[in-house]
């Protein structure tokens, strides 16, 4: 069947300029995330000196880092999601324009208060690293998006890696605000050139910013983030902490639901909740766990006093300079990483990756007693998470449409960074739970440190053992990326439509596959609350749409995709049933009988009466096993299982005798 349909899509105009080259997009784009990561940790060696520069306690000096933390976790959905809907390039301007104003307001302040609110604009910058990785997919040819995505995971790790020892010797050589006017020469630097290099994706969606989901989750990121980040100093167990626990808990309670009702939702929790989605944002957070505590445990044993009788007692420029290795590492890596995504599939690359991982901490444990070893197992372990950080956006991004790709890719963002906080907490309350008095002061004993060790190698395991189905799922196919061969940034579309029954009522979570005529995968999108989907097509063409929904009867044809008239509604006629016929012991029909159906585990699922002539009809249910129950209002009773599984079905009963 031949439909004439076309798009709504939003597609903004773009300038008649020369594009830039693949290379020189990766390369600005690196640059973007080499500067957050310079942003987030320039100052973090500095930490146990400004409490004296800034007459304030260590407890308010360390809200330095925290603000920096809970901004950077509130604007990387938010950022990633306006994104997708109002242009990338327009949001990538934005967050470095905010990041350049808390670096200028840094290094102007004395102030406890501007300084944290500076820190705070600083930690938008994160949201620019989902952002860049979907300009990446929009704009690179598809053979270069695994080696791009893989060098803006490595510049996080390759910017710390720059940054200790940087800070190091301005913190030997210039006054401390020379921190924030370096962070803010480079971001001036750096917007100046993305404004005149990076250009602007067509691929948009259209709809209302969801902004009771972004304050609700706002609200809840911050009540958890400060519960994990805070809880070593108030107490894991005092009041502060378990409230600001629950009420995030209990804010996500909230969210969760009124995501899925949103037709515009600030994170689509279909597309969250879909398996390898799932999967990989799992991973994702025991990754973040394992490649902080790799950080901080091994700058313990640089810095630490050799009194510990494990420390080598360096300062923070030499501890600064034996991070470097690392960061190389990362950066080396990259192309290595994004080499196996190609020639083998991303799911193998991220479970070498994690794999390496468990061994090098493994390995650490037993030999971290010299300044080689200390070293090696730290780039060791670096080089298993560039394989691991370089495959996850490409996972995300071959399991999620192409209009999702920023806000996947920035919850994805978001939940490497809960492991990475996590990590934090649990380091230090493993180091406090563990403290040896060294002269004067407290310093984390070696069995402390030994413990995190096998908490990132636990970690590390359970991100192998998690990701291990990943490479039976089908959602990771590089077929789902192949559209990324066709696009022309200017010409793409954003095609946007509606799946409703014949009744015009709209079907949920219907999955709208769009394809060449000769079945090459483009684009999918998944319906709301409204039934109302997004995909993306290179170019206006002849399209074969295939539509499914559980519990429906799935329809395909060929549509003429363009821009010249609204896409009509895609209309989804037959609905699967569950029916039958209930006879009493005489083959009888009984008329107004009670049917139940509860799941295996007890829920009810539906309930309702026979007609005249002893029928029921449910709407099919989801698969699964289910209990049919009858009652007549003679009190006969009948019960049988029912497994439910693709198609109608079926189910007659005949009821026993009437109870006593």
């Amino acid at each position: 069947m031949n439909a004439s349909a076309t798009s709504t899509a939003q597609v903004a105009p773009v300038p008649e300029r020369r594009r830039p080259s693949p290379n020189t997009i990766v390369f600005v784009l690196s640059l973007c995330g080499i500067v957050v990561s310079l942003q987030q940790t320039l100052l973090l060696p500095l930490l146990p000196e400004l409490p004296k520069l800034l007459d304030t306690s260590t407890d308010s000096a360390s809200w330095l880092v925290t603000a920096t933390l809970l901004a950077g976790a509130v604007a990387t959905p938010t950022v990633s999601r306006l994104a997708d809907m109002y242009g990338k390039r327009r949001m990538m301007v934005t967050a470095l324009v905010i990041s350049l104003a808390g670096s200028l307001l840094g290094a102007i302040s004395e102030l406890l208060p501007l300084l944290i609110a500076a820190r705070a604009l600083q930690g938008v910058g994160l949201a620019l690293v989902p952002v860049a990785i979907a300009i990446m997919r929009d704009e690179l040819p598809r053979e270069k998006v695994p080696l791009g995505v893989a060098i803006m995971s490595a510049t996080l790790a390759v910017g710390a890696g720059i940054g200790l020892p940087l800070a190091g010797l301005i913190a030997n050589h210039l006054d401390w605000h020379a921190i924030f006017w370096l962070t803010a020469i480079v971001a001036a630097l750096l917007l100046v050139t993305a404004i005149a290099v990076l250009p602007e994706s067509p691929v948009r969606t259209r709809g209302t910013f969801d902004l009771r989901g972004a304050i609700l989750l706002s609200a809840a990121l911050t009540a958890l983030l400060l519960a994990v980040s805070k809880g070593s100093m108030w107490g894991w167990t005092s009041a502060t902490t378990l409230g600001l626990t629950a009420l995030g808990l209990a804010l996500i309670g909230i969210w969760i639901p009124l995501e899925l009702r949103t037709p515009s939702p600030l994170v689509d929790i279909r597309v969250a909740a879909r398996a390898p989605v799932m999967v990989v944002n799992i991973v994702s957070v025991f990754a973040g766990f394992a490649m902080f505590t790799n950080m901080l445990v091994t700058t313990q044993f640089l810095q630490m006093p050799e009194a510990t009788g494990y420390g080598l007692g360096l300062d923070v420029l030499e501890t600064g300079w034996w991070m470097v290795p690392n960061a190389a590492a990362f950066g080396l890596m990259a192309p290595v990483s994004a080499w196996m995504t190609r020639r083998y599939s991303p799911q193998l690359t991220l479970l070498v990756g994690t794999a390496l991982m468990t061994a090098a901490y493994a390995a650490r444990v037993f030999l971290s007693d010299d300044l080689f070893q200390i070293v090696f197992g730290s780039v060791i372990v670096g080089v298993g998470t560039a394989l691991a950080y370089g495959a996850l956006p490409t996972l995300i991004m071959r399991a999620v449409p192409v209009t999702e790709t920023a806000s996947a890719n920035g919850l994805n963002v978001l939940l490497r960074s809960v492991g990475t906080s996590t990590a934090s907490a649990v380091t230090a309350a493993v180091a406090s739970a563990s403290a040896i008095m060294v002269g004067e002061a407290m310093a984390p004993s070696k069995d402390a440190l030994t413990l995190a060790l096998w908490l990132a190698a636990g970690a590390s395991l359970c991100a192998t053992a998690i990701g291990l189905p990943t490479l039976r799922m089908r959602a990771f196919s590089e077929e789902w990326d192949r559209a990324g061969t066709e696009q022309i940034g200017a010409e793409t579309r954003v095609v946007r439509g509606r799946v409703v029954s014949a009744d015009g009522d709209p079907i949920r979570n219907a999955v709208v596959t769009v394809l060449t005529p000769d079945g090459v995968a483009i684009d999918w999108g998944q319906a709301d609350s409204e039934g109302r989907f997004n995909a993306a097509i290179p170019r206006p063409g002849d399209y074969l749409v295939v539509t499914a929904a559980e519990g429906w009867q799935p329809r395909s044809w060929v549509m003429d995709l363009d821009d010249s008239h609204p896409l009509p509604p895609i209309v989804l006629r037959q609905r699967y049933t569950l029916s039958g016929v209930i006879t009493d012991a005489e083959d009888e029909p009984v008329v107004d009988a009670l049917v139940v159906l509860t799941r295996a585990t007890g829920e009810v699922v539906d309930t309702i009466r026979t007609d005249h002539e002893g029928r029921y009809l449910i709407p099919r249910p989801t698969n699964g096993r289910y209990v049919l129950t009858v009652s007549s209002r003679e009190g006969a009773l009948g019960a049988r299982p029912v497994t439910v599984w693709e198609y109608a079905r079926s189910v007659d009963l005949r009821l026993g005798t009437p109870l006593a």
